[in-house]
């Protein structure tokens, strides 16, 4: 007679653990879009530090520096560019979950210390799907390729206007200015201004009427998380990545890390059919420029990504941008260290440097949000992939035994697997914390992927930076490990151990 109570509360425990955790990856969602929020104040801050220790110089020195106050107002222009980018950006995202979630079941207290950058995974994995139109939508899925996304055009709410021009160094640019939220002109009222252009609307991609018109509220400034200073780095990070993937500045870093994947894969598939594609992933996918390459190659490929940060950016480059060339930013202005001159440090960047969506993709390219090991561990995707591409991904893990026995069961019989990249160890150095990090050397990582069924076929070194200023007077280098490597056929083992 009991037992239906058991299970009764049994489904009432499952609902609520998923009700926390929903809650978790929406406090994580907000901490990551109120950190793209706080961008431009964060950035204003500087400028303000940077601004007072020139006033504490001595009269004759600062006559010395007398142009400083005109750089300053150059690098507010710049900031003001970079946070115009950011909220159109975020203004085209739509989010996977609820937003407007009451905020107090994020005060339960098996919430505390979220991820603040990553997805939160629990039974679902959120999948964000490429279709063959070109439009890429966050939807909630419990396997790790969806079907296809819908075509969906997000319409940006006309702002205040107010023309300015700048010159920075021989780089003339007149504007028409829209201010995201924290560097509004004067008299600029957020929510008068949503009310004048009638909230956000989104349409279908016939334009008929309207998919949805709330989730413009969650940029709302009332929505806003307080974030430390080092989830305004991370924005600043991707700013930086984004001219790793997409700007023609980083196409000597595109050219020493992807062209030697995109010419193996070449040479590994020479006759890619188009009935009967191979099947390609890409783990770390980061801002999805691998991926798309590989895609443009002529196979099925998915990309994954763990980081909302990441997810976010690469979304709206995949899928709103509508030319080559559609935006600036200024990915240089956050340092004022090795500068060869102030130029250099302000100089604008032109993205995307090509338009992902007439690139010539192969149909069936995906991008899929959320953990690796969580995803694709799944009974489901065992034999599933032809090549397993990593660039500056294995290393991200916090065994990465599990990240060589994962590729390794995904893989089908006589699969490839090619990898780029250091070990730097994301969780080596966690002082005071107790995060799990296995740091093995390459020559134990190369046993270990030998145990798991892995033959070499090709290894070498290559040099590389990673987004890197291409003009800064400091340049990191990586002697990075690349190589192929083939999974045994079980016959072909078999035949061997016999």
């Amino acid at each position: 007679m009991s037992t239906p109570r058991v299970g009764e509360e049994e489904d009432e425990e499952r609902r609520r653990q998923r009700k926390l955790e929903e809650a978790l990856e929406v406090k994580s969602l907000r901490r990551i879009v109120s950190a793209y929020l706080n961008y431009p104040d964060a950035s204003e801050e500087d400028v303000k530090r940077y601004e007072r220790s020139y006033k504490k110089l001595p009269p004759t020195h600062k006559a010395l520096l007398s142009h400083y106050p005109l750089k300053f107002q150059r690098l507010r222009w710049c900031i003001s560019r970079n946070a115009y980018f950011i909220f159109n950006m975020l203004q085209a995202f739509e989010p996977p979950l609820d937003m407007s979630q009451d905020a107090d079941i994020f005060e339960d207290s098996h919430l505390e210390n979220p991820p603040n950058d990553h997805f939160f995974l629990g039974e679902r994995n959120a999948c964000s799907c490429q279709s063959t139109s070109g439009s890429l939508c966050f939807t909630k899925n419990d396997q790790a390729c969806c079907g296809e996304g819908s075509n969906v055009i997000c319409k940006s709410p006309n702002g205040a206007n107010i023309n300015e021009e700048m010159e920075i160094e021989g780089h003339h640019e007149s504007i028409t200015r829209r201010y995201p939220p924290g560097l509004h002109p004067p008299g600029f009222n957020y929510n008068e201004e949503i009310n004048k252009c009638g909230g956000n609307e989104v349409t279908d991609s016939n334009g008929k009427g309207n998919v949805s018109s709330s989730f413009q509220e969650w940029l709302d400034p009332s929505f806003q998380l307080n974030v430390p200073l080092v989830d305004v780095d991370k924005v600043r990070c991707i700013i930086r990545n984004i001219v790793r993937d997409w700007a023609a500045e980083g196409k000597k870093e595109r050219d020493q890390c992807y062209k030697p994947i995109l010419e193996e894969l070449d040479a590994l598939f020479p006759n890619r059919e188009k009935d009967s594609p191979p099947s390609c992933l890409v783990p770390g996918a980061g801002l999805g420029r691998l991926a798309l390459e590989i895609s443009c190659l002529g196979f099925i490929c998915q990309g994954n990504e763990f980081s909302y940060y990441m997810m976010i950016c690469s979304s709206f480059i995949l899928n709103q941008t509508q030319t080559a060339g559609e935006w600036t930013i200024y990915p240089w202005i956050h340092s004022n260290c090795n500068s060869l001159s102030d130029g250099d440090q302000l100089r604008p960047v032109s993205i995307p440097d090509i338009h992902p969506a007439s690139a010539g993709i192969t149909e069936g390219f995906s991008m899929c949000g959320g953990d690796f090991v969580e995803v694709y561990s799944d009974p489901s995707q065992v034999g599933v992939w032809d090549v397993v591409v990593t660039c500056f991904f294995i290393d991200t893990a916090h065994n990465i035994i599990e990240y060589i026995e994962i590729i390794s069961k995904i893989l089908k019989d006589g699969g490839v697997w090619i990898n780029m990249g250091p070990l730097l160890y994301h969780f080596a150095d966690m002082y005071g914390q107790d995060e799990m990090s296995v740091e093995l050397s390459l020559e134990d990582l190369k046993k270990v992927a030998l145990q798991y069924g892995f033959q070499f076929e090709k290894e070498n070194t290559i040099e590389t930076t990673y987004t890197t200023n291409p003009r800064s007077m400091m340049q990191n280098r990586y002697f990075a490990a690349f190589w192929t490597m083939r999974k045994k056929s079980a016959t072909r083992e078999e035949h061997t151990t016999s």
